[in-house]
């Protein structure tokens, strides 16, 4: 599937995908989401910013500090691919992948706050998953993960804080 998805796409296309990967690359993209959500957003726009970066702490931390760690899987073969990106990809481990699971967290955490919000992040997170895929960096299966991932530390990100009150924080 990998190999197809680098053939079908056109350069028009691998270009569009390369820059909303570079923009999401160290996070920058939903960095600057939070900001704009924040300047713009009032106390809703906090809130959805907030969270969404909570999630993505947590989505990078379980994905590029633990299950990297654990899973030494190598990454797609160079000759799959038909462009010289695939020269560009990092040595770590292919699963899971941290660009999608940074990406499906933020949007995760930011829809259920603000609905239009988390819309319109989710076109460049779905960009990101298949950009992941179509430069050769991952296999289909470790962007699938990657967005298991974003969707348990969205998940996580909105929970613990209120378990962490009811657990440590005695009334007084």
């Amino acid at each position: 599937m990998a190999q197809r998805l680098a053939a079908w796409t056109s350069s028009g296309a691998h270009k569009t995908l390369s820059a909303v990967e570079e923009a999401a690359e160290g996070s920058k993209l939903w960095c600057g989401a939070a900001v704009l959500m924040a300047w713009r957003g009032g106390l809703r726009g906090r809130k959805a910013a907030a969270a969404g970066l909570a999630a993505v702490a947590v989505a990078q931390f379980v994905s590029n500090g633990l299950v990297k760690q654990l899973a030494d899987r190598p990454r797609p073969p160079k000759e799959w691919f038909p462009h010289d990106e695939v020269e560009d990809r990092p040595d770590s481990s292919s699963f899971p992948s941290g660009h999608t699971a940074a990406a499906v967290a933020y949007t995760a955490a930011v829809a259920p706050i603000w609905p239009l919000a988390g819309a319109l992040c989710a076109v460049p997170a779905a960009m990101v998953a298949v950009e992941r895929v179509q430069s050769g960096a991952h296999y289909p299966s470790d962007v699938a993960t990657g967005a298991v991932v974003g969707l348990a530390g969205a998940w996580l990100a909105r929970r613990a804080p209120g378990f962490v009150l009811r657990r440590y924080v005695k009334p007084t």
